[in-house]
């Protein structure tokens, strides 16, 4: 079982864009609007946009005529984003717009958002740096820009029915997701935390709520795919695991194609500057 077996990004973020729809903090977004009311449009940062599910979920629940800019570091994914954004409208009909920056999110500054009214990102905190963390925090602060990142990990995992193996594989999973990747360390579950901490120093105020996947014999394709992926970080991490990890791939999988498995997968999302 290794982390290649499992589908390409754009395809994974296509599969997994329900899931997250459905977890997303829709209440969240009452705390959001009145910050964004009026009849000027408003610019919104997304960062680490994927094929953009984040901001085609948010600007079709906001009103009022927005401008998009979508911020990854690779450009087929930006181009698949803007793309999919085509046609999209704000909540009460008005227009959104939309134009891509490719670069580098882990050197983010208050520049980058520049004249902003709302920073979003999606499942992104756990792949960055506590000092990544940090800019991300500081440049949001000094734009004076409220951020809402969605469905970040928090490392808590269940699957039902419960087998021997899988606390050992979370527990190497959460090892994993706290690697160290040319010389960054990465923040893993550890993210939001850190991420609520930062603004909390800040005096920056930050309301934060469990949006966990819930995945039942519907989504048995999603839980399959993000169980190959869950367990072959987790025999990256840990090699040892490889062996005893083959009979239970076969018994989970197996389990998840017959409509026997649920599995619950923790996230948060944080509003943070409202």
């Amino acid at each position: 079982m290794t982390v290649e077996e499992t589908l390409p990004f754009a395809d994974w973020l296509r599969l997994r864009e329900p899931a997250d729809t459905a977890a997303r903090a829709e209440d969240l977004l009452d705390a959001v609007r009145p910050r964004l009311a009026g009849d000027a449009p408003i610019l919104i940062h997304d960062l680490g946009s994927g094929t953009g599910s984040m901001s085609r979920w948010l600007a079709a629940r906001l009103p009022g005529p927005q401008h998009w800019v979508l911020h990854d570091r690779d450009a087929d994914l930006l181009s698949r984003a803007a793309e999919a954004m085509v046609g999209v409208t704000a909540a009460d009909g008005a227009p959104v717009t939309v134009r891509t920056r490719q670069g580098d999110l882990t050197r983010l500054t208050v520049a980058d958002l520049a004249d902003g009214a709302l920073v979003t990102a999606s499942a992104l905190l756990d792949m960055l740096t506590g000092e990544e963390i940090e800019r991300v925090v500081a440049a949001c602060a000094d734009a004076g820009c409220p951020a809402l990142f969605a469905i970040s990990v928090t490392g808590r995992v269940r699957l039902t029915p419960a087998d021997p193996l899988d606390e050992a594989v979370e527990a190497a999973f959460n090892d994993h997701q706290r690697r160290t990747v040319d010389g960054r360390r990465l923040l893993g579950p550890d993210a939001v935390a850190a991420t609520a901490a930062a603004f909390a120093r800040r005096g920056i105020a930050v309301l934060q709520r469990s949006t966990p996947w819930r995945l039942g014999p519907e989504q048995a394709e999603l839980a399959a795919e993000w169980f190959r992926g869950w367990l072959g970080a987790a025999c990256e991490q840990r090699p040892d695991l490889a062996g005893p990890a083959q009979a239970y791939a076969q018994r989970r999988l197996a389990d998840a194609a017959a409509g026997r498995l649920d599995v619950l997968v923790d996230h948060r999302d944080l509003l943070a500057g409202i």
